[in-house]
């Protein structure tokens, strides 16, 4: 298998420190080999002030295996990093969407296997004319400037404990009853149950789609959007052979016993998915993108500009993001394998 391209996120926040922590400990934890594109200078500085001794190469995509055992490889972009930790600069948001574009042209070009993207600052980000609301949006717009096919991708949230996906995601509280629709919750339940069975390997996967409403509406007198938005959702996954149920009370769709009865939850909007899984799963979280022509996870986590260049970062979650987009690449080589 290709190795995995992992970006290097926010410059200024933990994404570097957490890249040269995996691979320091990629045998403890059988990391699966990955090249980090960014600025290779910029790295050594980092490795230099962690006090961390790290051999940091320069590679391409079709060497970095090779390198992997012996030194972390990099991928060079052309812009060059010079935040310091936590104090993102000029250079912040250049490098970021550079970092992004050259992972996301690689795995396309079938250079690496999948993407797992560091960190980034929004903030940072928009202050830069950034347009995207985040990395998902970001990512289905990338693969439409390089192939024409428009995507609407799907954020799931996935731990051992819990799986989680938000239906309408980066929104105002406000504005998602303008945003919420029938045709969204179906469309979105499609795309997790096909990749839940072509990535996940579930061979039937059963949805829970959590009410928008307290109780679900109770029946309307707690708001009319359960009963004539997402439960004619419901009704229509149901209809084509998913196993969907719903509209469910959000408040007890999440304890130990709720979980064993789903394989995924369908959230009316993002608190609603994110507060029980970072309650759950907070250091081991994994972001995966669903809907897109190749695998992308992520840390579920933030840039932690607090703790950048301290050495204080937890890489459990990026641990989990790199091992689980091994996991569903290797699906996807053998899904297509088994088609050929």
């Amino acid at each position: 298998m290709q190795p995995l391209a992992l970006t290097l996120g926010e410059p200024a926040g933990i994404g570097p420190d957490l890249a040269l922590a995996v691979w320091q400990r990629r045998a403890e934890h059988d990391i699966p080999a990955f090249y980090v594109v960014g600025d290779d200078a910029f790295l050594r500085r980092r490795a230099a002030a962690l006090g961390l001794e790290i051999p940091i190469a320069q590679a391409m995509p079709g060497t970095a295996a090779k390198t992997f055992s012996a030194a972390l490889p990099v991928v060079a972009v052309e812009v060059k990093a010079s935040a310091a930790p936590g104090r993102p600069d000029q250079s912040s948001a250049p490098t970021a969407i550079a970092s992004i574009r050259r992972a996301v042209a690689d795995v396309l070009a079938g250079h690496a296997a999948a993407v797992v993207t560091n960190p980034i600052a929004k903030n940072v980000l928009y202050k830069s004319g950034f347009a995207e609301p985040g990395h998902t949006e970001f990512l289905a717009k990338l693969v439409q400037e390089a192939t024409g096919k428009v995507l609407r991708p799907v954020m799931l949230l996935w731990a051992p404990e819990l799986a989680v996906v938000p239906v309408t995601i980066h929104l105002p509280l406000r504005e998602i009853f303008g945003e919420l629709s029938a045709e969204l919750i179906a469309d979105t339940g499609r795309i997790v149950a096909r990749d839940l069975r072509t990535r996940f390997r579930i061979a039937r996967p059963r949805l829970a789609i959590a009410g928008l409403n307290p109780h679900a509406g109770e029946q309307g007198s707690l708001g009319e959007e359960d009963r004539v938005i997402v439960a004619p959702a419901v009704a229509q996954l149901a209809a084509e052979g998913i196993d969907a149920r719903g509209p469910l009370p959000a408040d007890t769709l999440f304890h130990e016993g709720a979980r064993a009865t789903y394989d995924a939850a369908l959230c009316m909007y993002h608190d609603q998915a994110l507060i029980p899984i970072k309650t759950l799963a907070f250091d081991h979280a994994v972001n995966v993108t669903l809907g897109l022509p190749f695998v992308r996870t992520s840390p579920d986590h933030g840039t932690a500009f607090d703790i950048a260049g301290t050495g204080k970062a937890d890489p459990k979650s990026l641990i989990a993001a790199l091992r689980l987009a091994a996991r569903l690449a290797a699906a996807d080589s053998a899904a297509l394998q088994t088609a050929s």
